[in-house]
């Protein structure tokens, strides 16, 4: 079982940078692969940017890359999501993810995460 706390949201003008974190319990937190995923109103529920167990691998919806980075640190038990150059449209509950998995690969697909954390509201005002 792994209970996942995220924090860092808040409201920032478009341009702007946040830093979102997630905290992970428990001793296995270096075999889970993360991800962050994100929901605005009235909006399906979509993938952000994911990391491998280890954090050599990382991936990024198209709209992302570039903006944001996925960084995790085991020995913290906690992944980041840096958010760089943000938008109105980047505003969304963003929730973070993890799975137990024997690889060092990433998932993009939000139906094989079997953990949720409560999500953390990013507001990006024009």
């Amino acid at each position: 079982q792994v209970q996942l706390v995220e924090s860092g949201g808040g409201l920032v003008q478009a341009g702007g940078s946040l830093r979102l974190s997630c905290k992970a319990s428990g001793p296995t937190f270096s075999i889970v692969a993360m991800a962050w995923f994100r929901q605005a109103s009235g909006k399906e529920r979509e993938f952000v940017a994911a990391i491998s167990r280890s954090g050599s691998n990382t991936d990024y919806a198209d709209s992302m890359k570039g903006r944001f980075t996925i960084s995790r640190d085991n020995a913290k038990n906690t992944v980041y999501l840096q958010m760089n150059s943000l938008k109105p449209e980047d505003t969304a509950i963003y929730y973070c993810a993890s799975k137990y998995t024997l690889f060092d690969g990433t998932d993009t697909s939000m139906k094989d995460y079997a953990y949720w954390g409560q999500g953390t509201q990013v507001t990006v005002s024009s």
